[in-house]
C-alpha cells in the first residue's frame, strides 16, 4: 500500500504541473537540467537520457520557453563532471556559454532542487528530465515551497531495472523532504 500511495500520488500530484509541448508549458527564467552520465555504462555509446535531455533544454531555449540553463549533476570524481559534459555538448548545439551556469552540487535530484533555490536565489523554475524524474523534483519542490513546471524529455520504453529504481526512488522522496525540514 504505501509503495503504491508513493508511486501513483507523486504521479498524481505532479500531472498539472508536467508538460511534454514546448507549446503549451509556460516560460520560466531558468530551466535546469538534471545530469545523467554522458555514457552508458554497458556499450559506452551516448547515453539515450543524456541526448534526449540535451535535446529538451536545446528545444525549450531556442522556443524561448527559458532564458537561462543550470546544469546540474555529479562531479565527485575528478574525470567525471556531468554538468561540464551537459553545457560542452549545449554549446556545440549552438547555446552561447553566458546562458549557461552550472551548479556542481547535483549529485540528487533534492541537492539539485536545493542548489537551485540556496545559489541561484530561484524559487520558480523548469526541470528538465524525463516524465518520472521529473514528477519526483516537482513533488519535492512544492513540499519545501518552490513552484517548480517539468518539461518531459524523451523516455525508452518499459525497462524493469529502471522501474524497480524508480519505486525505491519514490519511496526515498520522503525521507528527503524529512530531511530537508530537519537540517535546512
Amino acid at each position: 500500500m504505501i509503495v503504491f500511495f508513493c508511486s501513483v500520488g507523486i504521479s498524481i500530484f505532479a500531472f498539472k504541473k508536467n508538460y511534454d509541448s514546448v507549446k503549451i508549458i509556460p516560460y520560466n527564467t531558468y530551466g535546469v537540467v538534471l545530469g545523467t552520465s554522458k555514457y552508458s555504462n554497458r556499450d559506452k555509446k551516448i547515453n539515450f537520457y543524456f541526448k534526449s535531455r540535451i535535446e529538451a533544454v536545446e528545444m525549450l531555449f531556442k522556443s524561448k520557453k527559458i532564458r537561462y540553463i543550470i546544469v546540474s549533476g555529479d562531479n565527485r570524481n575528478k574525470n567525471y563532471n556531468e554538468p561540464e559534459m551537459m553545457k560542452e555538448e549545449l554549446i556545440k548545439r549552438g547555446i552561447p556559454y553566458n546562458f549557461i551556469y552550472e551548479d556542481l552540487y547535483g549529485i540528487n535530484t533534492i541537492n539539485s532542487i536545493m542548489m537551485i533555490y540556496k545559489n541561484f536565489h530561484q524559487k520558480k523554475f523548469t526541470i528538465i528530465s524525463q516524465k518520472f524524474h521529473n514528477e519526483r523534483a516537482i513533488f519535492i519542490g512544492n513540499c519545501i515551497g518552490l513552484d517548480i513546471t517539468g518539461f518531459n524529455a524523451l523516455g525508452t520504453s518499459f525497462n524493469i531495472k529502471m522501474y524497480l529504481r524508480e519505486i525505491l526512488a519514490r519511496i526515498k522522496v520522503f525521507w528527503d523532504v524529512i530531511y530537508f525540514y530537519w537540517f535546512y
